[in-house]
């Protein structure tokens, strides 16, 4: 019988890193944070701006203006609705399964924005029209010109994936991966504390 300590139970390593356990948990903090915000500005765009003149903000830098999306980013793919929705249902199973192997606070907030993301628009896709698995996200976000015309309309959730995702491929080329694991150059792998 082991007298070790079990990961939850160890104290943090030399280098302060936080105990396993927290990772989680800020994972499922960030997604849970930004998921709300998404939620909380999506339904006030669709109930104070939606049908309205688009709201000029910062000198014309940014427009508030409501568009529905069926389709991914970029409006692609606007006939494979469902698709989209399975793909995030996957994507949130994924993190969710990846949350307790995660050993590395910049990966656990990265994933956290990523699931946050794509469950933030897959609410979108199951509760609002035309129906489940095919229902249209709300974008409210538009840079330079209303209605998309510089730049594609966008929201909190697409936002948080791509903050999230750049992230997440900024720690990969810096050889850090989700489980801890530091790669020097030359091949040497260690595990950070």
């Amino acid at each position: 019988m082991s007298t070790e300590p079990t990961p939850a139970e160890q104290p943090p390593g030399p280098t302060g890193s936080p105990r396993p356990w927290k990772l989680p948990v800020l994972l499922f903090g960030v997604a849970a944070a930004v998921l709300l915000l998404d939620i909380a500005t999506k339904v006030a765009a669709v109930a104070f701006l939606e049908g309205e003149v688009p709201v000029e903000l910062l000198g014309g830098l940014v427009y508030l203006d409501v568009l529905r999306n069926p389709g991914a980013a970029f409006s692609l793919g606007t006939d494979f609705t469902w698709l989209l929705s399975l793909l995030a249902i996957a994507v949130v199973l994924g993190i969710c399964w990846l949350a307790l192997k995660v050993r590395s606070t910049g990966w656990a907030i990265g994933l956290g924005l990523v699931l946050a993301g794509a469950a933030g628009n897959l609410v979108d896709r199951i509760f609002r029209a035309p129906g489940p698995l095919r229902g249209h996200v709300v974008d409210m976000i538009s840079v330079l010109e209303p209605g998309g015309a510089f730049f594609p309309v966008f929201n909190v959730a697409d936002s948080a994936i791509c903050c999230g995702g750049a992230l997440v491929v900024l720690l990969t080329l810096l050889g850090r991966d989700y489980d801890g694991t530091v790669h020097r150059k030359g091949g040497k792998a260690e595990a950070a504390s």
